[in-house]
């Protein structure tokens, strides 16, 4: 079985993943406290069973961690029918008031800028951070626009959701924990006066648009469920797009074939987009509790106990993808899992598709010669999985 913080395991868990999957589609994991499925089906199982949920238990003690326990209470990710549907419904509504949309050409602009920065300094200094110039700002940015956040606060964002979304890892020091609740309790603090101000000033943003929806029953958002909803937007939309990009280009370097198919026919980055998303994915484990007895090929999972998706594995499953050990950029189909499915699908998926697609078009056009100035260095993580730097050159 792997070991989750195994540096040799972290560099590439798919070796392990493959000879789990060979000898059977799910296995207890000690180490995790829980069952893990491998397969494709087996894990599209786990994350559409109605028997299976998301069940948030408080993080202890509890008096110790208010933000935090707030933040998770209330958010969509970690709720259940009927609430999650009202949140769902509330959150997919002030959405389909055209934000993707109005964002585009702001977003292809503004990657085309950061992109443009970065050729700069490699021009200057031979090598520059993909992370650090465009991967790391660019959504954060992006959230900040969706979310009406003043250009003078966005700097906050970042460090706030780097801290908080550690909480997902296992085995955490203490200290660990403690600058999660920190960091939850000052964006929790910071969101209320954004509300405020939108209740008094609405504006074209998300923040005044979910301040103002309203389902068909007259239900709207709490305050608390209104602050859980842009950090959970944050931190999803910043982890997912930094590290399918830090991934991804990596990748790209590794296989100088796909990276100049990228550059030769930019049709292709719509498939590229999902390729490199199914490739090597930014979450690797999305964990469900079971609230009555479940059967996940073969392996029945008792009521209160946790089954994991291990969504690194099902996107190498033979069964699904031909040679899925290779990147192809023109992959199609691609039933990759990396947004989730069922009723807990990402709801930023095509925003998060915009960021990844933009970012992808500016680095081919700008960049068509990059590559790597030198091995790049992973984070200890496995749960998110990403680089803590990507060095590039031209």
């Amino acid at each position: 079985m792997f070991e989750p913080q195994d540096p040799e395991f972290l560099a590439d868990p798919y070796p392990a993943f493959d000879a789990l999957r060979a000898v059977g589609e799910v296995h207890d994991h000690p180490g995790l406290g829980m069952a893990v499925a491998v397969s494709h089906s087996a894990c599209s199982a786990v994350l559409r069973h109605r028997g299976l949920g998301r069940v948030w238990s408080d993080v202890k003690p509890v008096e110790q961690f208010a933000a935090v326990n707030l933040l998770h209470r209330n958010s969509l990710l970690e709720s259940e029918p009927p609430k999650h549907t009202r949140l769902r419904r509330l959150i997919a509504g002030a959405f389909a008031r055209g934000h993707v949309e109005r964002l585009r050409p702001w977003v292809a602009e503004l990657a085309g800028r950061l992109v443009d920065g970065l050729a700069e300094k490699i021009e200057a200094g031979d090598s520059a951070d993909l992370l650090v110039e465009v991967a790391g700002p660019l959504p954060v940015e992006v959230i900040a626009e969706l979310l009406g956040v003043p250009g003078p606060d966005r700097a906050l964002l970042q460090p706030w959701s780097n801290a908080i979304v550690k909480l997902y890892e296992y085995g955490l020091p203490p200290q660990t924990r403690e600058a999660a609740e920190r960091a939850a309790a000052e964006f929790v603090a910071y969101l209320r006066e954004l509300i405020a101000l939108r209740r008094r000033q609405p504006g074209s943003d998300l923040v005044s648009d979910l301040v103002a929806e309203t389902d068909t029953d007259g239900a709207r958002l709490t305050e608390d469920e209104l602050v859980a909803t842009a950090v959970l937007l944050l931190m999803a939309g910043h982890e997912a797009s930094v590290n399918v990009v830090g991934n991804g280009v990596l990748a790209l370097m590794r296989h100088r074939d796909q990276w100049q198919r990228l550059v030769e026919d930019p049709a292709l980055l719509p498939t590229a987009v999902e390729e490199l998303i199914r490739f090597d994915s930014p979450l690797q484990l999305f964990e469900r509790t079971a609230a009555t007895e479940v059967e996940i090929a073969g392996h029945v999972v008792k009521p209160g106990e946790k089954i994991a998706a291990l969504l690194g594995a099902a996107a190498r499953d033979p069964l699904v993808f031909d040679s899925p050990g290779t990147l192809d950029v023109g992959r199609s189909p691609n039933a990759h899992l990396g947004f989730g499915a069922g009723i807990h699908y990402c709801v930023g998926a095509p925003l998060a598709r915009l960021e990844i697609g933009a970012t992808l078009s500016a680095l081919t056009r700008r960049l068509p010669t990059a590559q790597l100035a030198e091995t790049p260095a992973r984070r200890a993580e496995f749960v998110i999985r990403g680089l803590r730097s990507l060095h590039l050159t031209s």
